[in-house]
């Protein structure tokens, strides 16, 4: 087989293939064969005509394609293999000329990956903010742990503060006309805690149980549903029920409850136990980031738009997928952000994803850092654990996800490309 090779802009190279006539004759002859066990033929069994009657039958053309498509993963596989390409993207063919008896002519275009040339990425010194555990870290977590265990009463005494818990009929207009799935019977809401439209639940606060009254609100210029965005609204309101929370008394008996302690300086320590590790992941991670920005910072690469567009199609979908378990659709994302704005955001962040992983194959590359089986594993033993599912099931589930397995490789290779970064330089928390 002979090759010649053109590099072209954008990382491209134009190969010209000349495979041996006798060569692509048996790619023919093969093609024929494995059509013959799909054919019906009148008057003969499958697999059992004779080459001229098939050819006749499909026709010549197709018997070509079916060879080159049987022909191409070799034809490309060696030729990437000989002229140790880096490819990025599955070779395209962009012509062929096929005569049985004759040389096979192909052209092809193959995309390598960028040419990364990487500064210093070890012996650095990057400086660090220290993550600070906020002064009232423990309070606040005391505070939590107390009102998972707070008890709800029922008030009748008062009007409504800040931190009740109410239930109440409402029933929404704006400009003349009645809200679509505006209105409800004894719905509950924390007022603390609300997703209402912003000036809702204030306006709840400081009212009597019974009394009917109206309050007025203004829905989001970016509201989901475009006929309310901006426009006031107006909201008759009655309360039929006020209840508040009643923390129980921290001491011995609660710390015992909450967990294996037996006082509340136990539970204490416990707790900043966790404050302490949050600390250290936070430092840590912080660190790993200000490495590989300092060690991305410096290289040089031209990356072509191609390698971006497909990132940002990625992305996309993942995108889709993240509104669909959230229980949007991509025509409500539509509504409240056009899909060139949408698609901007979306390279951006494809151009960084791209530059990274450029910069992590490279050091990897460098530095002989691989994946192996038993990080592969790891990876899905941790996604087994996450998901509970046992190992095999999660293979079988996994496998169903064309480039799962690609994608998991290439998130080992990240982390191992990671540590590697982090213990070969140094960090200075300040």
């Amino acid at each position: 087989m002979n090759t010649t090779i053109e590099k072209q802009e954008n990382n491209i190279v134009k190969v010209d293939i000349e495979v041996p006539a006798k060569e692509a004759v048996t790619y023919y002859n093969n093609a024929i064969k494995r059509l013959a066990q799909y054919v019906n033929i009148p008057g003969f069994r499958k697999g059992k005509a004779p080459r001229n009657i098939i050819e006749q039958h499909i026709g010549e053309e197709r018997v070509k394609q079916e060879a080159l498509e049987n022909a191409l993963p070799k034809i490309f596989g060696d030729v990437i293999k000989e002229n140790d390409f880096d490819i990025v993207a599955q070779p395209y063919v962009e012509s062929y000329d096929f005569k049985v008896g004759e040389d096979l002519k192909i052209t092809a275009k193959i995309e390598l990956r960028p040419e990364i040339t990487l500064g210093e990425y070890k012996g650095l010194t990057v400086e660090v903010n220290e993550y600070k555990i906020p002064e009232d870290a423990m309070q606040k977590s005391l505070d939590g742990m107390l009102s998972q265990y707070a008890t709800t009463v029922v008030v009748t005494d008062r009007k409504t503060v800040a931190t009740d818990e109410i239930v109440f009929d409402f029933d929404g207009y704006s400009n003349g006309e009645k809200i679509e799935h505006g209105d409800a019977k004894n719905f509950t809401l924390d007022l603390a805690h609300s997703s209402f439209i912003p000036g809702f639940a204030e306006q709840l606060v400081d009212r009597p149980l019974g009394e009917e009254f109206d309050i007025e609100v203004k829905f989001p210029e970016e509201y989901h549903e475009k006929k309310l965005a901006g426009q006031p609204a107006t909201f008759k309101c009655k309360i039929n029920e006020i209840r508040t929370k009643v923390l129980p008394e921290l001491n011995d008996e609660f710390a015992q409850k909450v967990g294996p302690f037996k006082t509340v300086d136990d539970l204490k320590a416990d707790i900043q136990k966790y404050l302490d590790r949050q600390k250290e992941d936070a430092d840590r991670m912080n660190s790993e980031r200000a490495i590989f920005e300092k060690v991305s910072s410096d290289e040089k690469v031209d990356i072509q738009q191609s390698m971006i567009d497909r990132e940002a199609d990625e992305l996309l979908e993942e995108y889709k997928q993240k509104l669909t378990a959230q229980g949007f659709t991509w025509e409500q994302a539509l509504e409240a952000q056009s899909y060139d704005e949408i698609m901007s955001q979306l390279k951006e962040d494809a151009q960084v994803r791209v530059k990274n992983s450029l910069v992590i194959d490279k050091i990897a590359k460098l530095e002989n850092i691989t994946v192996s089986q038993a990080d592969f594993g790891a990876k899905l033993s941790e996604l087994s654990q996450m998901y509970q599912i046992d190992a095999q099931t999660m293979i079988k589930q996994l496998s169903q996800t064309p480039g799962v397995f690609n994608a998991l490789s290439q998130q080992a290779l990240n982390e191992k490309v990671t540590k590697f970064l982090a213990d070969n330089n140094s960090v200075k928390l300040k």
